[in-house]
């Protein structure tokens, strides 16, 4: 009885191995950080980006925190609902607020840090 053989090693490479590189040019960090044209383009993109984000989260926040109030004075019959024997208006606007606005904040963070983590890849990119 002999005894099989090990299986032999391969070595394992990524295909752009033979790739051209790209020949040292201005990076995007270097235009950061010289804060010039290119820099200030990238940066004002981000902020861009933000306030996009905070403008649309702020709008639907207003059309659903602000339709509420809204909703009770144009639909009377909403407002003789008891939910644990309270008043629905009274429950939606003096409790459910609250984890809107939570929700609301944790999502405008999470949006915001993919955001700061996408100019960050692509400033260490270039």
């Amino acid at each position: 009885m002999s005894r099989p053989e090990p299986p032999r090693r391969v070595a394992v490479t990524s295909p752009r191995t033979a790739a051209v590189r790209r020949p040292p040019g201005r990076s995007a960090l270097r235009a950061l950080d010289e804060q010039d044209v290119v820099g200030e383009l990238l940066v004002r993109s981000l902020v861009r980006a933000q306030l996009t984000l905070a403008l649309r989260l702020l709008t639907v926040l207003a059309v659903l925190l602000g339709g509420l109030p809204l909703l009770f004075a144009t639909v009377p019959s909403t407002r003789d609902v008891q939910v644990l024997g309270l008043p629905l208006p009274w429950l939606a606007l003096g409790v459910l607020v609250y984890p809107a606005l939570l929700v609301g904040g944790l999502v405008h963070l999470r949006l915001a840090e993919r955001h700061e983590r996408d100019f960050v890849d692509l400033v260490e990119r270039s």
